[in-house]
């Protein structure tokens, strides 16, 4: 029975040697897999163009895909190769590859066919030599493979956006963010259809959106905000449907919003503040039911705000209207949003009584209404008051006034005068206290006086009382 035992262990132990050994085989095979040489001396190369010949690659990184892998270099092993997939220049992370001041483009870099995923933040710096420039060319030996494409934060990188990129085929990120680019939008990226991030925010980008960017269906994010761009929003965004983000802010936009944009049905948050866009609020808004931000304020709209029945945008949280000449009184619908957050109607000519309900609003946290024409009483609670603090704001309405009640508290709304019934009644109620306290004072110096019979006989006495009585009556 012991050698039976003994036999099971000896067999076990050899299994988990063999398991060992083909692991270790394979892990090894795996660490010591060649690349290809031409791919491996092109990324020293490109790397070089970027942080400086004084960089050996060769040295420091003798395998780049294995145990002395590169900090912003990534592989996958394949067909018994290693394969560049990712390579991100520039201070990403705290030991990332810095660029030098005379950082360049390579065509090396174009020879890592494999490349899905390629990154620039904060490498072209203004302190170069000469101005950067996207290369125009070369783009096409990536268009197989290349899914991510990003330059972000390089303030000396100028130059105009390569029409060549139109040719990237499975691209699916597209990020140029907070860099100098300048010129216009090309239509050819209206082709990259696999597209779901766009991003041209922070660049100096003019001219029109291009009508081409309506195909690209699977958008999800599209950013060309602090540019620009200039004409109308074209109305062939309203196909795109799956798109949850649009922010044109603080461009040169101007013309009517069109009614196509009712057309985006998944957007969640859309952005148009800081343009020129007049006109009229379209009222297919209130079919955006998606929406949670919607931000139109500092434009000309100059119109009414009743137009849009808000109480069906029933997952919105901000809207900010302000600075765009609304007018009317403010709707019942605006007060039935059960998950709005912020609301700013700042600056515009809105009229009328400020609604009571808002005060019944569940998540209502910021309220601006300065700058209108609205009349009446301020009558909410001291308690509205507490939840808002400085997040609620009625100063600069001429007709406006608040409740003596609220005087004796810490909560009084900056810039709302005091009712004037209020401080009539106040008065009123002042000048009777201090009348009533002079008699109470005179009464008592006249009871003072009887109390001394002795020095006064009771006829003096009362002679004084009723001359001083007398008197007193006048007086008051």
């Amino acid at each position: 029975m012991n050698n039976f035992f003994i036999k099971i262990q000896i067999m076990f132990l050899q299994f988990v040697l063999v398991g060992v050994y083909i692991m270790y085989k394979g892990a090894a095979d795996a660490s010591i897999a060649p690349m290809e040489k031409y791919e491996k001396e092109a990324l020293y190369s490109a790397i070089q163009g970027f942080v400086g010949n004084e960089w050996n690659g060769s040295y420091l990184y003798p395998d780049p895909c294995g145990w002395t892998t590169i900090e912003g270099v990534s592989c996958d092993f394949s067909n018994g190769f290693w394969h560049i997939t990712e390579l991100s220049i520039g201070e990403v992370y705290d030991n990332s590859l810095s660029c030098s001041s005379a950082a360049e483009f390579r065509e090396d870099l174009f020879k890592l066919k494999h490349l899905k995923r390629l990154s620039f933040s904060n490498c072209f710096l203004s302190s170069h030599h000469k101005p950067i420039t996207i290369p125009t060319s070369n783009w096409n030996s990536l268009a197989n493979s290349l899914e991510s494409l990003q330059f972000r934060s390089n303030p000396g990188l100028t130059g105009t956006i390569p029409t060549s990129f139109g040719n990237l085929k499975n691209l699916q990120s597209l990020v140029l963010q907070e860099n100098r680019l300048k010129g216009e939008i090309p239509e050819a990226l209206g082709g990259l259809i696999k597209l779901v991030r766009l991003v041209l925010s922070g660049n100096s980008f003019v001219g029109t959106i291009p009508a081409s960017l309506g195909k690209l269906t699977n958008l999800l994010i599209f950013d060309s905000s602090r540019n620009f761009l200039s004409g109308a929003l074209p109305v062939t965004f309203g196909n795109l449907t799956s798109l949850i983000k649009l922010d044109l802010s603080n461009n040169l936009l101007d013309g009517k919003l069109p009614r196509e944009i009712g057309g985006l049905k998944s957007i969640t948050l859309l952005d148009l503040s800081h343009n020129k866009f007049s006109g009229v609020l379209p009222e297919i808004i209130q079919e955006m039911v998606s929406l949670q931000e919607l931000v139109l304020s500092n434009n000309p709209i100059v119109d009414y705000v009743t137009r849009i029945q808000w109480q069906k945008l029933k997952h919105l949280e901000i809207l900010d209207l302000s600075n765009m000449g609304l007018k009317g009184n403010i709707p019942n619908s605006m007060t039935e949003m059960k998950k709005l957050r912020f609301l700013s109607l700042s600056n515009n000519s809105l009229s009328g009584n400020i609604p009571l309900k808002f005060e019944r609003m569940p998540t209502i946290y910021a309220l601006y209404l300065d700058g209108n024409d609205f009349t009446g009483k301020l009558e909410f609670s001291t308690r509205f008051y507490e939840k808002l603090r400085s997040r609620f704001r009625a100063s600069g309405n001429m007709n406006l006034c608040s409740s003596l009640a609220l005087m004796s508290t810490r909560h009084v709304p900056e810039g709302v005068k005091q009712c004037e019934q209020d401080s009539i009644i106040h008065s009123e109620d002042s000048d009777s206290s201090l009348k009533n306290e002079y008699l109470n004072q005179n009464l008592h110096f006249i009871a003072s006086l009887g109390h001394s019979g002795h020095v006064i006989s009771g006829f003096t006495f009362c002679f004084v009382v009723r001359m001083i009585l007398m008197a007193l009556l006048w007086i008051i």
